[in-house]
């Protein structure tokens, strides 16, 4: 069960009216490496997990990914809100007022509405695991890119919040990869089949002639 709390993870201030940058920061609210997908990876993935204290890091950041989308969707808004048509013509968001008006809704910064094809879950510990912690690097780099094209100094406090949180997700999710290997790989796990142990460690054991 989700309880809302009527704020925001973090304050969210803007400093101008910017439809083009609001066009831009629309790729964490609805593309691939955003805040939608990072939210539906998550909360879709920690129902394999094999240990309890996985499926709640995932639950806890999946949920914590749905207050981000809110913030992103937040900026936006706010970048909008009060923009003139002529503010908003000749410039890229001029094709999601079309479509949209002044609601945030979810796609990339082109304009490709938001996919579950962006996100996986693959029954696998580890494989998903590996895949969150480069999801996580990939929001943060998206970061750090957007932050160098806005001028906006409210807007920047926030996207550098959402990247702060995006490393410390990062880190988080490679202590629990290690978590989840040594057990997974452990001796009272040899005739678990779920995890198929005598399939992974074989293979563990080919890759390693190379």
């Amino acid at each position: 069960m989700f309880l809302y709390q009527k704020t925001l993870q973090f304050p969210v201030r803007v400093d101008s009216t910017n439809p083009a940058l609001a066009e831009l920061i629309l790729e964490q609210l609805g593309g691939a490496d955003g805040e939608m997908s990072a939210g539906m990876r998550y909360l879709t993935q920690r129902y394999y997990m094999p240990l309890p204290e996985a499926r709640a890091l995932l639950t806890d950041i999946g949920t914590e990914e749905l207050s981000h989308w809110e913030m992103i969707a937040t900026i936006v808004w706010k970048l909008v809100e009060h923009a003139t048509d002529e503010q908003i013509k000749n410039t890229p968001y001029v094709q999601h007022y079309v479509n949209h008006g002044r609601n945030p809704f979810p796609h990339n910064a082109a304009g490709v509405p938001f996919t579950a094809s962006y996100f996986n879950a693959k029954s696998d510990p580890i494989a998903d695991l590996h895949e969150d912690m480069a999801a996580e690097q990939k929001a943060r780099a998206t970061y750090e890119h957007l932050i160098r094209m806005s001028n906006d100094h409210g807007v920047n406090q926030a996207l550098s919040f959402l990247r702060e949180r995006e490393i410390v997700h990062f880190q988080r999710f490679g202590e629990m990869l290690d978590r989840v290997q040594d057990y997974m790989y452990s001796k009272h796990r040899k005739h678990d089949y779920d995890f198929d142990y005598n399939r992974i460690r074989s293979e563990q054991d080919r890759y390693k002639k190379y």
